[in-house]
């Protein structure tokens, strides 16, 4: 029986939900599941230029885990690019490094490592605000 995965850990939640393609050729019907480990690592290594090595010590699993992932991410991506298909970014294997906030009206994330109350943002102050650890 194979061992359960262990969980990959997300320092910033996605920016954005999903993208869509715009185009005579969008396939609507059959979207692209990209988990947050995904997401991650992808993030990880092709925007912020870090190492494998460098990336799995930051989601806490090993390299060839991080190599595993981002093959699964690379093929993704590409197949929702190449295909005009949406791509959707949640689910998965992986935890937030706290509790993470996004601002309503700034659109700010930021999270609570200490788990203390939280009734404004440290940024712009506003009181609306929405817990985004329930998303994973």
């Amino acid at each position: 029986m194979p061992r359960l995965r262990q969980l990959s850990r997300i320092q910033l939640p996605p920016r954005a939900k999903s993208f869509i393609p715009v185009g005579y050729y969008r396939d609507p019907d059959y979207p692209v599941q990209l988990n947050y480990e995904e997401y991650e690592v992808f993030r990880l290594l092709d925007y912020e230029g870090l190492t494998q090595a460098e990336a799995a010590l930051i989601m806490k699993v090993s390299r060839p885990t991080i190599t595993r992932i981002y093959e699964r991410a690379r093929k993704k991506i590409a197949q929702a690019v190449t295909e005009a298909r949406q791509l959707i970014i949640e689910g998965g294997r992986a935890f937030f490094d706290g509790d993470w906030f996004l601002c309503e009206r700034c659109e700010s994330h930021f999270n609570n490592p200490l788990n203390e109350v939280v009734e404004n943002c440290p940024l712009c102050q506003g009181v609306y605000l929405q817990q985004i650890n329930d998303r994973i």
